[in-house]
Protein backbone atom coordinates (compact mmCIF):
# COMPACT_ATOMS: atom_id res chain seq x y z
CA UNK A 1 0.00 0.00 0.00
CA UNK A 2 1.01 3.54 -0.83
CA UNK A 3 1.09 5.48 2.27
CA UNK A 4 1.58 8.79 0.85
CA UNK A 5 -1.53 9.25 -1.33
CA UNK A 6 -3.07 9.10 2.75
CA UNK A 7 -0.60 11.54 4.28
CA UNK A 8 -1.26 14.26 1.48
CA UNK A 9 -4.92 13.78 1.97
CA UNK A 10 -4.76 13.54 5.74
CA UNK A 11 -2.66 17.08 5.52
CA UNK A 12 -5.68 18.05 3.12
CA UNK A 13 -8.38 17.56 5.96
CA UNK A 14 -6.49 19.28 8.78
CA UNK A 15 -5.55 22.26 6.75
CA UNK A 16 -9.52 21.95 5.76
CA UNK A 17 -10.54 22.10 9.37
CA UNK A 18 -8.27 24.16 10.65
CA UNK A 19 -9.78 26.79 7.82
CA UNK A 20 -13.90 25.95 8.73
CA UNK A 21 -12.31 26.38 12.47
CA UNK A 22 -11.49 29.92 11.30
CA UNK A 23 -14.16 30.91 9.02
CA UNK A 24 -16.60 30.05 12.29
CA UNK A 25 -15.35 33.01 14.31
CA UNK A 26 -18.13 34.93 15.66
CA UNK A 27 -15.96 38.08 14.71
CA UNK A 28 -16.50 39.12 11.08
CA UNK A 29 -12.77 38.28 9.53
CA UNK A 30 -10.02 41.15 9.85
CA UNK A 31 -12.14 42.82 12.06
CA UNK A 32 -10.89 45.06 15.51
CA UNK A 33 -11.78 46.39 18.33
CA UNK A 34 -12.49 50.25 17.97
CA UNK A 35 -12.90 52.49 20.80
CA UNK A 36 -15.89 54.89 19.97
CA UNK A 37 -15.71 56.86 23.39
CA UNK A 38 -13.67 57.70 26.60
CA UNK A 39 -13.22 59.61 29.32
CA UNK A 40 -15.88 58.36 31.17
CA UNK A 41 -15.65 56.66 34.65
CA UNK A 42 -17.54 52.97 34.69
CA UNK A 43 -19.56 52.10 32.17
CA UNK A 44 -22.22 49.60 31.83
CA UNK A 45 -25.73 48.56 30.61
CA UNK A 46 -25.85 48.84 26.92
CA UNK A 47 -28.90 48.06 24.98
CA UNK A 48 -30.25 48.90 21.27
CA UNK A 49 -33.21 50.44 20.26
CA UNK A 50 -35.20 49.42 17.70
CA UNK A 51 -32.72 51.66 15.31
CA UNK A 52 -29.74 49.93 16.81
CA UNK A 53 -28.56 53.24 18.81
CA UNK A 54 -26.92 52.25 21.65
CA UNK A 55 -27.70 53.18 25.13
CA UNK A 56 -25.83 52.72 28.21
CA UNK A 57 -24.86 54.16 31.81
CA UNK A 58 -21.72 55.63 33.79
CA UNK A 59 -22.84 54.84 36.99
CA UNK A 60 -20.76 57.01 39.23
CA UNK A 61 -21.56 59.87 37.45
CA UNK A 62 -25.00 59.46 37.41
CA UNK A 63 -25.83 59.19 33.70
CA UNK A 64 -27.99 57.38 31.06
CA UNK A 65 -25.72 57.93 27.92
CA UNK A 66 -27.11 57.72 24.07
CA UNK A 67 -24.36 56.38 21.35
CA UNK A 68 -26.13 57.07 18.09
CA UNK A 69 -25.20 55.53 14.84
CA UNK A 70 -24.11 58.51 13.13
CA UNK A 71 -21.45 58.99 15.91
CA UNK A 72 -23.31 61.40 18.06
CA UNK A 73 -22.96 61.05 21.89
CA UNK A 74 -25.29 62.45 24.02
CA UNK A 75 -26.43 62.69 27.46
CA UNK A 76 -30.11 60.57 27.43
CA UNK A 77 -30.98 61.17 31.59
CA UNK A 78 -28.99 63.29 34.31
CA UNK A 79 -29.77 62.31 37.60
CA UNK A 80 -30.19 58.42 36.86
CA UNK A 81 -29.70 57.49 40.60
CA UNK A 82 -26.92 55.07 39.45
CA UNK A 83 -28.45 53.39 37.00
CA UNK A 84 -26.69 50.10 35.73
CA UNK A 85 -28.34 47.73 33.52
CA UNK A 86 -31.20 48.66 31.00
CA UNK A 87 -32.86 47.14 28.34
CA UNK A 88 -35.84 47.88 25.91
CA UNK A 89 -39.08 46.66 25.99
CA UNK A 90 -41.29 46.24 22.74
CA UNK A 91 -43.27 49.60 23.08
CA UNK A 92 -39.86 51.68 23.06
CA UNK A 93 -39.37 52.23 26.97
CA UNK A 94 -35.77 51.89 27.95
CA UNK A 95 -35.98 50.16 31.41
CA UNK A 96 -33.18 50.96 34.26
CA UNK A 97 -32.03 48.77 36.91
CA UNK A 98 -31.31 51.96 39.28
CA UNK A 99 -28.70 50.49 41.69
CA UNK A 100 -28.78 53.36 44.08
CA UNK A 101 -32.20 54.10 43.67
CA UNK A 102 -33.14 50.67 44.69
CA UNK A 103 -36.05 50.02 42.36
CA UNK A 104 -36.81 49.20 38.25
CA UNK A 105 -38.16 51.95 36.41
CA UNK A 106 -39.70 52.68 33.02
CA UNK A 107 -38.44 55.45 30.60
CA UNK A 108 -40.16 56.50 27.96
CA UNK A 109 -38.50 57.73 24.57
CA UNK A 110 -39.25 61.44 25.66
CA UNK A 111 -37.82 60.67 29.30
CA UNK A 112 -40.94 60.43 31.24
CA UNK A 113 -40.56 57.70 34.01
CA UNK A 114 -42.72 55.14 36.07
CA UNK A 115 -41.52 52.85 38.68
CA UNK A 116 -42.18 49.04 37.66
CA UNK A 117 -40.89 48.16 41.44
CA UNK A 118 -39.49 49.06 44.55
CA UNK A 119 -39.95 46.68 47.30
CA UNK A 120 -40.43 42.86 47.60
CA UNK A 121 -42.34 41.87 50.89
CA UNK A 122 -42.53 45.52 51.90
CA UNK A 123 -38.74 45.60 51.71
CA UNK A 124 -36.65 47.75 49.60
CA UNK A 125 -34.22 46.18 47.16
CA UNK A 126 -30.65 46.31 48.01
CA UNK A 127 -29.04 47.54 44.59
CA UNK A 128 -30.55 46.45 41.41
CA UNK A 129 -28.29 45.16 39.08
CA UNK A 130 -29.21 44.06 35.49
CA UNK A 131 -32.23 42.72 33.94
CA UNK A 132 -33.85 40.81 31.18
CA UNK A 133 -37.48 40.71 29.19
CA UNK A 134 -39.39 37.66 28.23
CA UNK A 135 -41.66 37.69 24.76
CA UNK A 136 -44.17 38.07 27.39
CA UNK A 137 -43.36 41.07 28.87
CA UNK A 138 -42.21 39.55 32.62
CA UNK A 139 -38.94 41.16 33.41
CA UNK A 140 -36.29 39.08 35.23
CA UNK A 141 -33.80 41.35 37.45
CA UNK A 142 -30.86 40.83 39.86
CA UNK A 143 -30.46 42.13 43.07
CA UNK A 144 -26.87 42.08 44.40
CA UNK A 145 -25.05 44.53 46.37
CA UNK A 146 -21.63 45.54 45.60
CA UNK A 147 -19.12 47.32 48.36
CA UNK A 148 -20.95 47.92 52.01
CA UNK A 149 -22.95 44.45 52.57
CA UNK A 150 -23.92 45.20 56.06
CA UNK A 151 -27.53 45.38 57.00
CA UNK A 152 -29.00 44.23 53.46
CA UNK A 153 -32.81 45.64 53.27
CA UNK A 154 -33.45 42.03 51.92
CA UNK A 155 -32.61 38.40 53.12
CA UNK A 156 -29.65 37.80 51.04
CA UNK A 157 -29.00 38.87 47.20
CA UNK A 158 -31.26 37.02 44.61
CA UNK A 159 -32.61 37.34 41.34
CA UNK A 160 -36.46 38.30 41.28
CA UNK A 161 -39.21 38.01 38.40
CA UNK A 162 -42.19 41.19 37.80
CA UNK A 163 -44.61 39.17 36.50
CA UNK A 164 -45.91 40.15 32.54
CA UNK A 165 -49.45 41.80 34.23
CA UNK A 166 -46.57 43.94 36.42
CA UNK A 167 -48.15 44.02 39.84
CA UNK A 168 -46.66 41.16 41.54
CA UNK A 169 -42.91 40.52 42.17
CA UNK A 170 -41.54 36.75 42.70
CA UNK A 171 -38.31 35.52 44.14
CA UNK A 172 -36.96 32.97 41.44
CA UNK A 173 -33.22 32.51 42.27
CA UNK A 174 -32.25 32.38 46.38
CA UNK A 175 -29.00 30.37 46.27
CA UNK A 176 -26.31 32.38 44.71
CA UNK A 177 -23.34 34.50 46.53
CA UNK A 178 -23.77 37.32 44.54
CA UNK A 179 -26.20 37.15 41.52
CA UNK A 180 -25.35 39.75 38.86
CA UNK A 181 -25.34 39.48 34.49
CA UNK A 182 -28.70 37.53 32.66
CA UNK A 183 -30.18 37.05 29.79
CA UNK A 184 -32.22 34.56 28.23
CA UNK A 185 -33.42 32.78 24.68
CA UNK A 186 -35.69 34.76 22.36
CA UNK A 187 -38.47 31.65 22.25
CA UNK A 188 -38.34 32.49 26.10
CA UNK A 189 -37.77 28.92 27.30
CA UNK A 190 -33.63 28.92 28.85
CA UNK A 191 -32.76 31.94 31.02
CA UNK A 192 -28.57 32.33 31.97
CA UNK A 193 -27.96 33.86 35.47
CA UNK A 194 -24.19 34.39 36.41
CA UNK A 195 -23.11 33.76 39.97
CA UNK A 196 -20.15 36.47 39.57
CA UNK A 197 -19.81 36.16 43.59
CA UNK A 198 -19.46 31.81 43.45
CA UNK A 199 -17.79 32.83 39.68
CA UNK A 200 -20.27 30.40 37.88
CA UNK A 201 -22.79 30.91 35.54
CA UNK A 202 -26.25 28.64 35.28
CA UNK A 203 -28.90 27.53 32.81
CA UNK A 204 -32.60 27.29 34.00
CA UNK A 205 -35.61 26.15 32.35
CA UNK A 206 -38.05 29.53 32.16
CA UNK A 207 -41.49 27.33 33.57
CA UNK A 208 -45.17 28.74 32.38
CA UNK A 209 -45.57 30.67 35.26
CA UNK A 210 -42.12 32.35 34.85
CA UNK A 211 -40.74 30.35 37.78
CA UNK A 212 -37.05 28.56 37.12
CA UNK A 213 -36.56 24.71 37.22
CA UNK A 214 -33.74 22.61 36.29
CA UNK A 215 -30.67 24.60 37.50
CA UNK A 216 -27.43 23.64 35.64
CA UNK A 217 -23.79 24.69 35.44
CA UNK A 218 -23.68 26.37 32.26
CA UNK A 219 -19.69 26.57 33.17
CA UNK A 220 -17.42 27.31 35.49
CA UNK A 221 -16.74 31.16 34.98
CA UNK A 222 -18.21 33.88 36.70
CA UNK A 223 -19.54 37.34 34.41
CA UNK A 224 -20.87 40.96 34.72
CA UNK A 225 -23.01 41.45 31.96
CA UNK A 226 -23.90 39.46 29.50
CA UNK A 227 -25.30 39.07 25.52
CA UNK A 228 -26.74 36.33 23.06
CA UNK A 229 -26.40 36.15 19.57
CA UNK A 230 -28.48 34.33 17.18
CA UNK A 231 -26.81 30.82 16.38
CA UNK A 232 -27.31 30.47 20.99
CA UNK A 233 -24.03 31.96 22.04
CA UNK A 234 -23.20 33.38 25.09
CA UNK A 235 -21.08 36.67 25.73
CA UNK A 236 -19.88 36.73 29.27
CA UNK A 237 -17.69 39.90 30.30
CA UNK A 238 -14.30 38.81 32.55
CA UNK A 239 -11.00 40.28 31.83
CA UNK A 240 -12.13 39.66 28.08
CA UNK A 241 -15.70 38.83 26.78
CA UNK A 242 -15.51 34.86 26.47
CA UNK A 243 -17.95 33.33 23.97
CA UNK A 244 -19.40 30.03 24.91
CA UNK A 245 -21.41 28.14 22.84
CA UNK A 246 -25.09 26.89 23.81
CA UNK A 247 -23.71 23.78 25.02
CA UNK A 248 -21.33 25.49 27.56
CA UNK A 249 -18.06 25.47 25.96
CA UNK A 250 -15.80 28.03 25.15
CA UNK A 251 -15.10 28.70 21.62
CA UNK A 252 -13.75 32.22 21.45
CA UNK A 253 -12.22 35.50 23.85
CA UNK A 254 -11.95 38.61 22.34
CA UNK A 255 -9.42 40.83 24.43
CA UNK A 256 -10.63 44.55 24.94
CA UNK A 257 -8.03 46.99 25.80
CA UNK A 258 -9.85 47.43 29.02
CA UNK A 259 -11.34 45.44 31.41
CA UNK A 260 -15.33 44.68 29.75
CA UNK A 261 -18.15 45.15 31.86
CA UNK A 262 -20.95 44.28 29.69
CA UNK A 263 -21.82 43.74 25.92
CA UNK A 264 -24.89 43.82 23.78
CA UNK A 265 -25.85 43.41 19.84
CA UNK A 266 -26.78 46.95 18.00
CA UNK A 267 -26.02 48.71 15.16
CA UNK A 268 -28.28 48.99 11.81
CA UNK A 269 -27.99 45.22 11.34
CA UNK A 270 -27.64 44.08 14.63
CA UNK A 271 -24.01 42.84 13.79
CA UNK A 272 -22.26 45.05 15.91
CA UNK A 273 -21.11 43.86 19.12
CA UNK A 274 -20.83 46.86 21.47
CA UNK A 275 -18.92 46.77 24.69
CA UNK A 276 -18.84 48.78 28.07
CA UNK A 277 -15.39 48.74 29.94
CA UNK A 278 -14.04 50.68 32.83
CA UNK A 279 -13.89 54.31 30.40
CA UNK A 280 -15.13 53.56 27.34
CA UNK A 281 -17.15 52.30 24.71
CA UNK A 282 -15.87 50.28 22.10
CA UNK A 283 -17.33 48.08 18.95
CA UNK A 284 -16.58 45.14 17.06
CA UNK A 285 -18.22 44.08 13.60
CA UNK A 286 -19.02 41.00 14.02
CA UNK A 287 -20.13 37.65 11.70
CA UNK A 288 -23.14 36.71 13.94
CA UNK A 289 -26.03 38.95 14.38
CA UNK A 290 -27.55 39.59 18.29
CA UNK A 291 -30.90 37.38 19.20
CA UNK A 292 -33.84 38.96 19.11
CA UNK A 293 -35.23 41.29 21.72
CA UNK A 294 -38.86 42.49 22.28
CA UNK A 295 -37.83 45.82 20.76
CA UNK A 296 -35.55 44.23 17.74
CA UNK A 297 -37.19 41.97 15.66
CA UNK A 298 -35.33 39.57 13.32
CA UNK A 299 -35.19 40.88 9.96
Amino acid sequence: MNAKPNIALLMICIVATACIARAQSVVAPGAEVVKLAGDFRFTEGPAADAQGNIFFTDIPNNRILKWSLDGTLSVFRENSRGANGLYFDKDGNLLACEGGGQRLVSLAPDGALRVLADKYEGQPFNSLNDLWIDPQGGVYFTDPRYGNRDNLPQDGEHAYYLMRDGKKIIRVVDDMVRPNGLIGTPDGKRLYITDNGGRKTFAYTIDADGTLSDKTLFCSEGSDGMTIDREGNVYLTTNVVAVYNPKGKKIEEITVPERPANVTFGGSDGQTLFITARTSLYRVAMRVSGAATPVRKPK
